[in-house]
């Protein structure tokens, strides 16, 4: 039996994945991946995820430059929930050009947005 068969995927082959920095253990991103993805992911120790949107592999930071090295893989105690420990390559886990995916605070029943751009999308993003 292959390792990736103790991952318990979901009716569409997936599992939920959370990408956090190993050294400040703070929790920058969630994805899914496919078991192609996490193959591919310990493969070649950068994150690969499934993307839901464009139905395909995305490589994080194959647009951006933004990639996640894996530094450990981690599947939870139900063999459900895939914890990858990064090193966060450039400090931009979000495509908004945030260090983190989870820039808003809950506040006083308000939305409250707790971390700066690092740099414009328009500049990660531009393919002129």
């Amino acid at each position: 039996m292959s390792w990736l068969d103790e991952v318990n995927w979901d009716a569409n082959g997936l599992v939920p994945v959370i990408a956090q920095e190993h050294d400040t253990g703070d929790v920058v991103m969630f994805a899914w991946m496919n078991r192609e993805a996490l193959q591919l992911s310990a493969d070649t120790q950068q994150a690969v995820y499934w993307s839901r949107s464009r139905n395909r592999l995305w490589r994080k930071g194959e647009e951006s430059g933004h990639v996640q090295k894996i530094h450990e893989i981690r599947l939870d105690c139900d063999e459900d929930v895939v914890l990858l420990k990064i090193e966060q390559v450039g400090g931009i886990a979000c495509h908004t050009g945030r260090h983190s995916c989870f820039f808003k605070k809950l506040d006083n029943e308000n939305w409250l947005v707790d971390q700066p751009v690092i740099k414009n999308p328009e500049e990660i993003y531009n393919h002129e």
